[in-house]
C-alpha cells in the first residue's frame, strides 16, 4: 500500500491521491475501478431507495400519505388509516431515520407528538404518486 494522503482499494488494488486534483483523482479511481463490479452512489438511487423503502411497507405508506396532507400525531394517523399504533409508531421512526419525516415539537414529549413530512419525504411521495406505486 502507498504512504501518503488518502489510499483506496482492495486485494492488490491501490490508489493512491497525494496531492492530485479532482480530476487527476477521478480518473485514477476510473483506471483501478476497470473490470470490477463498483457502484458509485448518486442522487437519483438514493431517492429511488427512499421510494422502495417507502412503498414495502403498507404502514410506511400509510403514514407518509396522511403527513403529506399535514402533520398529525401518531394516534391520529392510526385511527386514520385504520391500523395498529405500535405499527404506525415503528413505521415512524424508520421514515425519521431516513430523514423521511420529522417530530415537530420537543423530543421530551411523550404524549402528543406531532410528526411531518420534510421536504425529502414530500419528494418521495410526490414520485412515489407521479409513478403511480400506490
Amino acid at each position: 500500500m502507498p504512504s501518503g494522503g488518502v489510499s483506496w482499494g482492495w486485494s492488490r488494488h491501490w490508489l493512491a491521491c497525494d496531492g492530485d486534483d479532482g480530476d487527476e483523482l477521478a480518473k485514477k479511481l476510473a483506471t483501478a475501478c476497470r473490470g470490477h463490479n463498483v457502484q458509485y452512489p448518486n442522487a437519483m438511487n438514493s431517492d429511488w431507495d427512499d421510494v422502495s423503502f417507502v412503498i414495502s411497507s403498507q404502514y410506511r405508506i400509510a403514514v407518509l400519505r396522511r403527513l403529506a396532507d399535514g402533520p398529525a400525531t401518531p394516534s391520529r394517523i392510526a385511527n386514520d388509516a385504520d391500523l395498529g399504533i405500535a405499527h404506525i409508531s415503528r413505521a415512524l421512526q424508520g421514515l425519521r431515520d431516513r430523514d423521511l419525516v420529522e417530530l415537530l415539537v420537543s423530543e421530551d414529549r411523550r404524549k402528543g407528538r406531532v410528526y411531518g413530512v420534510t421536504e425529502k419525504g414530500s419528494q418521495v411521495w410526490q414520485k412515489i404518486e407521479a409513478e403511480n406505486m400506490v
